[in-house]
């Protein structure tokens, strides 16, 4: 008895294999991937799945080296799930490593990606991975609802002001790790709705019961019952010689250069969220610039004008 695995990807499963006989395919029945060399793995061992050093350079290129082991273990995920013709799903990522899987994912052909946090403007998403032709044959709203519950915690708060990290605490005391949970909307003085795995809705309904001091009734609710508020932006245009992140954050902040260069200096402008030291960082389209008690930009088109300077949308979120 022998198990094989082939050699033809980068990704190999993370798993210990459940051995089964070698059966031969005639040359006529085989696919491309099987007329590849097989590796014979020995029995009784477990085979981590590894990248190899070019394929890691490449697949890992401008990520983050704080997220480097997450979007690893993600790229795996992937690729084992689009192998088997499945669909995985990660756990609620924060928007950095979010940002650098999506980074990763991309550049793998046959992986089709769904990002989703219950509702379109939340901060921490799973990611729906798979086969890119099973993903598209898929229905949408299947994939969403298999990755995320809601659950409603309702109490009266009126003479006991809470606030997002009493409801987190709450959640977190149940023993749920915070991978597993998503964004809480705290509603003022009645509660929270909280988004979670949907494995673990029915025991967080069932474990929490207080919040603070607070008795409370927890329920699960639909996502269409979620009481989103959604974010005001306002929109701008500026022209700038470059796009320089100090000329446009300037422009978008409304404060002047040589002040953001300091604040840029002290370690407070972040570039998807990843700490900027130096004013010259170039932004394009798509980049979220975030500056310490000032709230974030979103940078939109990018025209080049007659002169030769460049127009820019700039999004800021108040």
């Amino acid at each position: 008895m022998s198990a094989v695995v082939l050699a033809h990807s980068a990704l190999a499963y993370t798993r210990c294999l459940v051995l089964q006989p070698i059966r031969k395919l005639p040359v006529a029945h085989r696919s491309p991937c099987s007329l590849k060399p097989l590796r014979v793995l020995q029995p009784g061992r477990c085979y981590a799945a590894v990248l190899s050093r070019e394929d890691r350079n490449h697949l890992l290129s401008g990520v983050d080296p704080s997220n480097i082991d997450a979007v690893t273990r993600i790229l795996e995920q992937g690729k084992n799930a689009a192998d088997r013709w499945e669909i995985a799903y990660s756990s609620f990522l924060t928007p950095p490593t979010l940002h650098d899987a999506l980074l990763a994912l991309k550049r793998v052909a046959d992986i089709g990606i769904v990002v989703w946090g219950g509702y379109s403007e939340a901060e921490r998403c799973r990611l729906a991975l798979g086969n890119i032709e099973a993903m598209n044959n898929s229905v949408r709203e299947e994939i969403e609802a298999a990755a995320v519950s809601a659950v409603s915690i309702s109490g009266n708060f009126k003479y006991d002001k809470v606030s997002h990290g009493d409801f987190l605490g709450a959640v977190l005391g149940t023993g749920i790790v915070r991978e597993k949970v998503g964004d809480i909307i705290v509603k003022g003085d009645q509660g929270a709705q909280v988004l979670v795995v949907p494995e673990l809705a029915g025991f967080l309904c069932a474990a929490v019961t207080q919040v603070r001091v607070v008795p409370v009734e927890t329920s699960p609710i639909p996502l269409s019952d979620l009481e989103v508020i959604i974010p005001k932006k306002d929109v701008m245009k500026t022209v700038e010689a470059s796009l320089r992140v100090d000329a446009i954050a300037s422009a978008g902040f409304k404060m002047s250069r040589s002040k953001l260069q300091d604040t840029i200096s002290g370690g407070a402008l972040f570039i998807n969220w990843k700490e900027v030291n130096k004013g010259g960082a170039t932004l394009k389209t798509g980049d979220v610039v975030s500056l310490r008690g000032k709230g974030r930009i979103e940078i939109g088109e990018i025209n080049v004008t007659k002169k030769g300077r460049y127009a820019v949308e700039i999004m800021r979120y108040l």
